[in-house]
């Protein structure tokens, strides 16, 4: 008769205390910086519209995606907060994959829209209100460094890390949208500001591609892409009294957690509490997997007493 051992209980009541005392502050960091790119994002594009500035446009779309990013990343903060519930036995994190695949998808849309656009306008330049540009450019420019301070000064976590890199990136749209500005103030050339608006798309459409396979990933419950599979197994077997390892699967919880299940093949049934802990210990130090099922089996015996050990791993992956 199989033995699970579940551990997520645990492990979670230690992230919610830790998330209790540690979170205020990014949750905090998070929120200021959301509400600066949101509504920047809002004037930027309106400023672009009234300058009939693609750059500007292609800038604030680009802001638009740092905000669904740290939208995300707060969301993330706080669901994390939630307990599992009889409807939800994994939590809520799952939510946070959603919204970002959708938000990947509209990202998609929209830099479609930039190049149909920019390409149009290269064909028929159009007039550009430079002075404008350069000035709406600047302060979004002022925006992003101002948000990405108050994200260096938060708590460090996964989510303000990759928060931060995406205000980081959108400084290089507004500085884009500054140089067009300039040139069309300057020399009057106005293809500048779709050709900029090129490059923004393409930086948009980076991280944009990088979301969606990230997402898909975890939708799809696919091994994590730091994890390697076989290695994982390996690892397992090399415990003291485990013979072979297999029925092993790995997949991604969220984005940042991942669950591993498994039959463990042992030869001494009176040693498992021990290889049990020495597992658990392993596959959380060394792969960071805290979410663990394993179940112990024992080699096959034949007529003849000579024992049958399971595959250590199986021929198609998990």
């Amino acid at each position: 008769m199989g033995v699970h051992h579940h551990l997520p209980h645990a492990h979670a009541g230690n992230a919610h205390d830790h998330h209790a005392h540690d979170g205020v502050a990014p949750l905090r960091a998070l929120a200021a910086a959301l509400a600066l790119t949101a509504a920047y994002a809002l004037v930027e594009a309106f400023g672009g519209w009234l300058a009939g500035s693609l750059a500007l446009l292609s800038d604030a779309g680009h802001m638009a995606t740092d905000s669904a990013a740290l939208g995300l990343a707060l969301f993330a903060q706080w669901v994390a907060r939630r307990p599992p519930s009889p409807r939800a036995s994994y939590g809520y994190a799952r939510a946070e994959v959603l919204a970002a695949f959708v938000n990947a998808l509209a990202l998609l849309l929209l830099v479609g829209f930039i190049v149909f656009e920019a390409v149009r306008r290269i064909a028929s330049p159009a007039p550009v209100a430079g002075a404008m540009v350069l000035g709406l450019a600047s302060a979004g420019l002022l925006v992003n460094l101002v948000t990405a301070w108050v994200l260096s000064r938060a708590s460090p976590s996964t989510g303000v890390r990759s928060a931060l890199l995406h205000v980081v990136s959108d400084a290089l749209g507004s500085i884009a949208a500054i140089v067009a500005g300039a040139v069309i103030l300057t020399t009057g050339w106005t293809p500048i500001d779709p050709l900029l608006s090129l490059l923004t798309a393409v930086l948009i459409l980076r991280a944009t591609w990088r979301l969606l396979a990230q997402t898909t990933g975890v939708l799809m419950e696919g091994v994590p892409a730091h994890l390697d599979y076989r290695e994982i197994g390996n690892a397992l077997t090399t415990i003291p009294g485990v013979s072979g390892v297999h029925d092993l699967h790995v997949w991604q919880m969220s984005t940042h957690q991942a669950a591993l299940s498994a039959h463990v093949t042992i030869d001494n049934g009176d040693a498992w509490l021990a290889i049990l802990d020495a597992a658990r210990r392993m596959l959380a130090e060394r792969f960071h997997i805290d979410h663990v099922t394993l179940q112990p089996s024992w080699p096959l015996q034949s007529a003849f007493g000579d024992r049958r050990v399971i595959p250590i791993m199986p021929a198609d992956g998990g």
